[in-house]
């Protein structure tokens, strides 16, 4: 989707994916957070990046969506944290090298090359012995769309397979990859039964 998708979804007074952090990352995130540098490509309305910041930690947003970009800086400051909330193109934007503690890939869904540059640029990123917490939908997530389950995209090709993340991250060390279904709740548009896959991946 094009930034102006994004910006129709994000237009509302409401929080298209909701207010509270991602269960997997509120759970795998390392806390206390102070001190730590986080990253959150594809933060949306900033729900993940302010969470993290919450925690102690100095984070930094990306999203194509300006309208995305404005919310998560208005919730930052009702919140009374800061986030550094960037509107820019996940693989275009000038990743810094060895930088962050964390990041986290929460349905941040790309094609094929562009996953691969993704996750190849988020290990480079990453601090020696950083962490990458990961969720995404996996192609059977679209039988569940069928069956009324809101969330994913609805081309196989812009979901995540298992086999997929194993050998994008080929290089690092794979902490927990695991196939599963979770019981979405995140807003209007991550709710039901969901396919999903998650990834705890340490750079070396």
């Amino acid at each position: 989707m094009n930034s102006k998708v994004w910006d129709e979804r994000y237009s509302g007074e409401d929080f298209a994916y909701g207010l509270t952090p991602n269960r997997y990352l509120a759970a795998e995130a390392p806390r206390p957070g102070r001190g730590l540098r986080a990253l959150v490509p594809g933060d949306g309305e900033g729900r993940n990046g302010v969470w993290l910041a919450e925690q102690g930690m100095e984070v930094d947003t990306l999203d194509l969506s300006e309208k995305g970009v404005a919310k998560a800086l208005r919730l930052a400051k009702a919140r009374g944290v800061h986030v550094n909330a960037l509107q820019a193109d996940a693989l275009t934007w000038a990743w810094p090298r060895a930088q962050y503690d964390l990041i986290a890939l929460i349905y941040l869904h790309l094609p094929e090359a562009g996953r691969r540059r993704l996750h190849e640029l988020a290990l480079a990123a990453l601090k020696p012995g950083g962490l990458i917490v990961l969720e995404a939908f996996r192609p059977e997530q679209i039988e569940r769309q069928l069956a009324g389950v809101r969330g994913g995209p609805r081309e196989a090709a812009l979901l995540y397979t298992p086999e997929a993340i194993r050998a994008d991250f080929a290089s690092a060390e794979i902490e927990s990859l695991v196939s599963t279904d979770e019981d979405l709740s995140e807003g209007a548009l991550h709710v039901g039964p969901s396919a999903v896959v998650r990834a705890r991946v340490r750079g070396r």
